[in-house]
């Protein structure tokens, strides 16, 4: 299993510089995020052996249970779906960033208990780009008002927005769903507030990762791909 999972993340590694090299990118910006909700702790720990240092899941109970069982302080544990506001308190001093914020409320919830845990977070903010109904997140024209709200708490960090492109969508299609979430970015920086900045773009999942890094993606999130024959 060890030579199939070094394979694989071989593979993809050399496919992201590959499309970072094509884009013109330095290939050391961006970062991938495992997402381990296809495999136990064992296997994923593997991945942490091997360099593999972010990893992420959909589920806040399988990352609690993930991060116990490796207990390793050098991983950089991912929320990337839904969090629910009674799991976020338990969430929250495992993770390094949660990407999945898709309202005010529940990034108000988040601050509240941050407070209450005398830490801060870094969040993203998750934006419904293939405007599917089956897709959680903020509807683009609500993104600026939500991120001027979320960004005057006290303890939470916007340090970049998240999407994911549509189930249904051609190449084209999210090519384009990918390049409006960059361009969304590009017209919230300026109301940053000072001393801080949205420098991740977290999209790309194994499907589409490279279409993702075409268009700016600093943190592709890939599963399947990492544990293809495994």
């Amino acid at each position: 299993m060890r030579e199939l999972l070094k394979s694989n993340l071989d593979q993809v590694h050399s496919r992201i510089a590959a499309a970072a090299k094509h884009s013109g990118r330095d290939p050391q910006a961006v970062r991938m995020v495992a997402i381990t909700k296809y495999v136990d702790a064992a296997t994923a720990a593997i991945l942490v052996e091997l360099g593999c240092l972010d990893l992420g899941e959909s589920r806040p109970q399988l990352l609690w249970e993930k991060a116990a069982a490796i207990n390793n302080p050098a991983v950089r544990w991912h929320q990337v779906g839904p969090l629910q506001r009674n799991k976020i308190r338990r969430t929250l001093p495992i993770v390094s960033l949660i990407h999945s914020i898709d309202s005010v409320h529940l990034a108000q919830a988040v601050d509240r208990i941050a407070q209450e845990l005398s830490c801060s977070i870094d969040i993203l903010l998750e934006v419904n780009v293939s405007k599917e109904s089956s897709k959680q997140g903020l509807a683009a024209s609500q993104a600026e008002s939500a991120f001027i709200e979320i960004a005057a708490l006290s303890t939470v960090r916007v340090i970049g927005l998240m999407c994911m492109s549509g189930l249904q969508s051609t190449a084209s299609e999210k090519q384009h769903q990918f390049a409006s979430l960059r361009e969304l970015r590009d017209r919230l920086q300026p109301i940053v507030p000072q001393g801080n900045e949205l420098r991740e773009l977290s999209m790309g999942m194994s499907d589409d990762f490279e279409s993702a890094i075409a268009e700016g993606a600093t943190i592709v999130r890939l599963g399947s791909i990492l544990f293809e024959n495994v």
